[in-house]
């Protein structure tokens, strides 16, 4: 089934990049900055998370004393999570948003959130660069442990892709779900800890954050960033297979609505 799901994509690929590149350039047309706004908007909350909690938590960082060293810790939480948050977003409301082309257009449908993914990635990418570049010009590369960002991110995005194509799937057939999951993704950005170190919450509160799949992904990527620290991997274990559960689950519901969906739009 994923096989077969997976060559009908690619067999749609110039669709895809098609679509990608349209949206990219849609986005930033009739704008001055252009794709700087991918990095003024994560910068504009960095800064002002910065200056509200720096103080109060930089000493709340295991072997971190400075400012600058919480911003790392934050620019790697927040990035991180703006890259899973547009990916869910949009992916929940990606049929309801192009139900012109769906009904006029035949195309494996799995294609629109493959789209979503690739534009994501695309912001993430630009942002994520300059992040690096701000890195190794200031002398605070990670060295080595940054090559583990990748596999952490390919169980985010994975992760993100099950949850959203599965929220997308139901919100076209109860559309209370994309406003409810609207609330519930600002009540799981404070539930995260991005802005703050868990070590500050009580013993009985870090005890449930396992239960949080972006904690041990954030807290991963914070290690590696911050610390120069390879992922405990054991740790990435029960995300990585909830993003697995999750993807099967989301392309089944597809693949078993995809019909009805269409009458529904």
């Amino acid at each position: 089934m994923i096989l077969t799901s997976s060559r009908s994509v690619w067999n749609y690929r110039g669709f895809i990049l098609g679509n990608v590149k349209r949206e990219f350039q849609s986005k930033y047309r009739n704008s001055l900055l252009g794709a700087a706004w991918n990095v003024l908007n994560p910068l504009a909350m960095i800064v002002v998370y910065t200056v509200i909690f720096a103080q109060i938590m930089r000493a709340k960082l295991p072997g971190v004393d400075s400012i600058f060293g919480y911003s790392i810790f934050l620019c790697a939480g927040v990035l991180v999570w703006g890259y899973f948050a547009e990916i869910v977003g949009r992916s929940q409301n990606v049929f309801i948003e192009n139900a012109n082309i769906l009904k006029k257009i035949n195309f494996p449908r799995l294609c629109l959130p493959v789209v979503v993914v690739a534009n994501a990635t695309l912001n993430f990418i630009i942002v994520f660069s300059l992040f690096t570049a701000f890195l190794l010009i200031s002398g605070n590369f990670p060295g080595m442990a940054y090559t583990a960002l990748l596999p952490v991110l390919i169980i985010m995005v994975m992760f993100a892709v099950g949850l959203g194509t599965t929220l997308g799937v139901l919100n076209v057939f109860f559309r209370d779900v994309g406003q409810l999951f609207g609330i519930v993704l600002q009540f799981w950005f404070w539930l995260t800890p991005i802005v703050y170190h868990p070590d500050i919450l009580p013993k009985v509160v870090q005890s449930y954050l396992r239960f949080n799949p972006m904690s041990a992904i954030v807290a991963a990527c914070q290690n590696i960033l911050l610390h120069n620290q390879w992922p405990h991997w054991q740790s990435l274990l029960p995300v990585t297979v909830l993003a697995v559960l999750l993807c099967i689950i989301g392309l089944a519901l597809f693949r078993k609505h995809a019909g009805e969906m269409i009458d529904e739009l």
